[in-house]
């Protein structure tokens, strides 16, 4: 990342020009659309608070929270076609850090239309390519939402009872699973396959074979199939050593089916990106089109900040009321043109870190403290 910049400004820079790279174009948009959109799909956005108010002619108005709503209610829905898009916008919504409002940067890429297993596999590799740009020790974590719908559409059990169900996969809570399939009469065949999918984890060519043994259910072995596939068309060894298959990583159903991803980076405990196929909230919203995309929470990454950016100017340049004042911007520009960030002050301000002190004085230079 190039250190000239601040922490956040950088990763952006970083992630569009990669998608860039890869065909996908920028998408724009207002700072706020009609409520409307927001209420009608709360389940799908990270908070169901949302900021609103009444615009001139009296429609509620709210400010963005969200912006794949946005791209699904103006995408194109022809037979053949495929948008790419990518988006870095300002969001204002919960954040998960404050628990307050926060105007949050949040850069995203969504794919929609006609997809294929190409685009699928293309937008899984980004979003780990994603992640690798972010911080090199991190981790995509896949599951699959038809594979456990097969099974527990097999359960006949009822949604509230599959809610709970799904609930104890994604906390990992075995004890509690095995509590609510004895309570609800599910057979201890499929209750098996259900704890499993609570153990059974790690990187695709260890998980594949084993879930594979574990029901013969032509929808479960389908789900299955298809993920084998998605996941044998990315190639890169750098991003297949970045992939574990998890079935605690899921999605509302009402809005998400197929592959669903989350993305983790090393000393941050949840998740920084989230991401799958949405062909459900496609068809809510009237489309005909798929569709996969992902999103990366930038509010998530502050406790990356003071590590990679650990001095907030490179040098600071002090001198006095006698410094010859055309010497010094000499001095600077020329500190400037080979990359450094420099301030020139009178007094080192408060809280303002530094790699370089430098005293520049009576046309001399004196190296203080030097901690590069």
């Amino acid at each position: 990342m190039d250190l000239t910049l601040k922490y956040e400004e950088s990763t952006v820079f970083a992630l569009r020009s990669l998608y860039s790279k890869y065909g996908y174009s920028q998408y724009k948009m207002n700072k706020f659309e009609e409520y409307d959109l927001y209420v009608k799909n709360k389940d799908f956005l990270i908070s169901d608070s949302v900021i609103t108010f009444t615009d001139t002619n009296g429609k509620l108005m709210a400010l963005k929270p969200d912006v794949t709503l946005s791209i699904v209610k103006n995408s194109k829905d022809v037979k053949g076609y495929v948008e790419k898009l990518y988006y870095n916008e300002n969001v204002y919504r919960v954040s998960k850090g404050s628990k307050t409002f926060k105007e949050i940067m949040q850069v995203g890429l969504e794919c929609i239309g006609d997809i294929d297993a190409y685009c699928i596999s293309e937008v899984i590799s980004l979003a780990a390519k994603s992640l690798k740009e972010i911080n090199k020790n991190s981790v995509l974590s896949i599951s699959h939402l038809g594979i456990l719908s097969a099974v527990l559409d097999s359960a006949n059990v009822t949604p509230f009872i599959k809610s709970d169900i799904i609930k104890c996969i994604e906390e990992k809570n075995e004890h509690e699973l095995k509590k609510l399939c004895k309570e609800n009469g599910i057979d201890d065949a499929t209750a098996v396959i259900l704890s499993n999918f609570i153990s059974i984890y790690g990187s695709p060519d260890t998980v594949l074979p084993e879930i594979k043994k574990l029901s013969n259910n032509s929808e479960y072995l389908s789900a299955v199939n298809n993920l084998e596939n998605i996941l044998s068309l990315i190639e890169e060894n750098e991003i297949k050593d970045m992939l574990q298959i998890d079935f605690s990583v899921v999605s509302d159903a009402k809005y998400y089916n197929g592959i669903v991803f989350k993305g983790f980076i090393e000393k941050i405990p949840n998740s920084v990106l989230s991401g799958g196929q949405y062909n459900a909230l496609m068809q809510r919203m009237g489309k005909k089109s798929g569709a996969i995309g992902f999103a990366i929470y930038l509010d998530m990454l502050d406790p990356l900040k003071t590590n990679d950016s650990e001095f907030e100017q490179n040098i600071i340049v002090l001198y006095d009321e006698a410094t010859d004042i055309s010497a010094l911007k000499k001095f600077t520009d020329g500190l400037v043109a080979k990359g450094n960030r420099v301030s020139a002050q009178r007094f080192v301000p408060d809280k303002l870190t530094y790699r370089q002190l430098i005293n520049f004085k009576n046309g001399e230079v004196e190296i203080i403290e030097n901690n590069a």
